[in-house]
């Protein structure tokens, strides 16, 4: 599990917008159990560069997917259930040490429920959000005290005036620019030292890299490709393994045949051992058959004459 950094903080340095007298109660009792509902956004910027991608499953993963972590997106940000004024949704927010189940049941971050901001808010350019991005909400999110707040335009400077942009909260309350470097005329990167990963513009999309891992967090299609590749890696191991296996199994059916030869090469010399040596034997009794009747004719006496002869 990756430990994310979380800066100390000085106490927010507004207060909260004014909440009408009908919406209070005594003792500061809520009376909403919830954050309002929105209508949904008309643009499809979050879709394309948050969700599609999965950044929020690659963020929860990479923090260890804790109940206490919180990465959600589209969420109200309030001081609490009564503020019906200066809400800000932001299109992606982290916080650490939160109770994602309250967030859930109230519709929003209430920033008096937990006890203090996100950790780090994310905007991404559109059309009709762009230009309350870079000077009404960078004051907001600084009035309630969020850490870190960043800025994501895919098309580099058309709607901020840069593609990727951050601040860092300073001990007075005021956000102060993170530095972004640019590696080339398509990638660029700045360093949140609150999630310690730096965020990366790369060819108009945005990615994030971890700096101790030297690794990027993977995408979807990172994670499609690697499945792919896996498949494949397995498919040509079973390739390779089912070749081997013939090679094997021919190789066990050349012993064999070997074996048979040399098993009926052996068979044959015996055979032929046998025979050799039934012949050698059939001449040795032939032999001392003829010795026999040669020395039972040398003792028998001479043929007496015929008469008369």
């Amino acid at each position: 599990m990756t430990t994310a950094t979380v800066l100390p903080l000085a106490p927010p340095t507004a207060p909260a917008p004014a909440i009408p007298r009908k919406h209070r109660r005594k003792h500061r009792k809520h009376q909403y159990a919830a954050f309002p509902d929105f209508p949904p956004r008309n643009d499809m910027q979050n879709l394309r560069f948050l969700a599609y991608p999965a950044h929020h499953a690659a963020l929860y993963r990479h923090f260890g997917e804790s109940d206490t972590t919180l990465i959600f997106g589209e969420v109200p940000i309030g001081w609490n259930l009564d503020q019906r004024e200066g809400l800000l949704i932001p299109d992606l927010l982290v916080a650490f040490d939160v109770d994602f189940a309250d967030v859930i049941a109230e519709k929003g971050y209430a920033i008096e429920r937990h006890g203090k901001p996100p950790d780090f808010v994310l905007e991404v350019a559109s059309d009709h959000t762009a230009p309350k991005d870079e000077v009404g909400k960078r004051t907001g999110y600084a009035a309630f005290g969020v850490p870190e707040y960043w800025r994501f335009d895919d098309q580099w400077g058309q709607r901020y005036a840069t593609g990727l942009s951050g601040d860092r909260l300073a001990a007075d309350g005021v956000y102060q620019p993170i530095a972004v470097h640019r590696v080339d005329a398509n990638r660029y990167w700045g360093h949140s030292a609150v999630l310690n990963l730096d965020l990366c513009w790369e060819y108009g999309q945005l990615r994030w890299y971890d700096p101790v891992a030297r690794r990027y967090l993977p995408t979807y299609d990172d994670a499609y490709d690697g499945q792919q590749l896996a498949l494949a890696e397995r498919q040509r191991e079973r390739v390779r393994r089912i070749a081997a296996e013939d090679v094997r199994d021919a190789a066990l059916e050349d012993r064999d045949r070997e074996r048979a030869g040399r098993q009926q090469e052996q068979a044959r010399r015996i055979a032929a051992e046998n025979a050799q040596a039934a012949a050698e034997n059939a001449q040795a009794a032939a032999e001392a058959r003829i010795q026999e009747l040669e020395a039972q004719l040398k003792g028998r006496p001479p043929a007496a004459a015929a008469p008369g002869l």
